[in-house]
């Protein structure tokens, strides 16, 4: 006789999980975790990845009660056993596309599903930010909560709100970025972020680096990124990014924090109708401002 089937959910791998009961202590990616919890489901533990330290990554973590929730640390130093300690019944992790789990070595996440089922949700380029919350949102009712109708509503609140400033009769330049320290920037090819495709879907002016190398980001001094004369900065707030308060002595950083606003933006966003509708949130505020001027 077949061993009872009470949770199964098929990942974005293709990959069907099932388990006897409904799992309740679930371990996930720390931006997995943290959009589970804005669902309802509360992370037994989270881990990061190699851009990630020895304390979780609070531009990351979202609304998570981190002193609830187990971080067993981050990336390749991480093994099986570390995974296993707080005997998780799933893993909840991320990828960026052909089904790699993101943030563990290879080897690890091999063999940690000889032990625990994991599911894997695809975050990458190729899917839209709304394809990417409903399938958390998917695995979310599978664990045994319904989403919230007030946070939906809210975030189609909050895209009406940044579509009709957007058309207004002036629309400030918006650059995303990530410093990389005193000399360079990363500039943001927006189309490879499903969370800017959102804003330039809504008539967001999104600043597109000239064509080179790099398919995400293209790496620039920081007075060529002046020159680009943004009204409004997307600036990379994650750890591994550089502290804009180190900045503040280099003239062309300054002359850009001078005539921009700048919003934080997290480029691992929280993938939850909540998290969503608070950064349009920013980004609207950010351009009304911008228009008062």
């Amino acid at each position: 006789m077949s061993e009872r089937t009470e949770w199964q959910f098929s990942d974005d791998r293709g990959q069907l999980s099932s388990a006897g009961r409904r799992p309740a202590r679930v371990l996930a990616y720390v931006q997995a975790g943290a959009t589970l919890w804005d669902h309802g489901i509360r992370p037994s533990g989270i881990f990061g990845s190699d851009h990630d330290g020895e304390a979780p990554d609070r531009a990351k973590t979202g609304s998570l009660p981190l002193t609830e929730v187990d971080y067993l640390g981050a990336g390749s130093v991480l093994d099986v056993d570390t995974l296993l300690r707080g005997e998780p019944d799933l893993v909840v992790a991320v990828s960026y596309g052909g089904g790699h789990v993101y943030g563990l070595a290879p080897e690890t996440a091999k063999h940690l599903e000889e032990h625990v089922p994991v599911v894997v949700i695809d975050v990458g380029q190729a899917r839209t930010l709304a394809g990417i919350a409903d399938r958390f949102a998917e695995l979310a009712r599978s664990l045994g909560t319904e989403g919230g109708a007030v946070a939906t509503q809210d975030l189609e609140t909050a895209r009406e709100r940044l579509r009709v400033l957007a058309a207004g009769p002036s629309r400030p330049r918006v650059l995303a970025l990530s410093p990389a320290g005193q000399d360079q920037a990363h500039l943001a090819r927006p189309r490879m972020w499903p969370e800017l495709r959102v804003l330039a879907e809504l008539g967001v002016d999104l600043v597109d680096p000239a064509e080179g190398p790099g398919a995400n980001w293209s790496t620039v001094r920081w007075a060529e990124a002046a020159r680009l004369r943004p009204g409004i900065l997307l600036t990379d707030i994650r750890s591994n990014a550089a502290p804009l308060d180190r900045l503040r002595s280099n003239a062309d950083w300054s002359a850009l924090e001078r005539e921009a606003a700048v919003v934080p933006w997290n480029p691992e966003p929280v993938c939850s109708p909540r998290a969503h509708a608070r950064f349009l949130t920013m980004v609207a505020d950010a351009v009304e401002s911008a228009q008062g001027r």
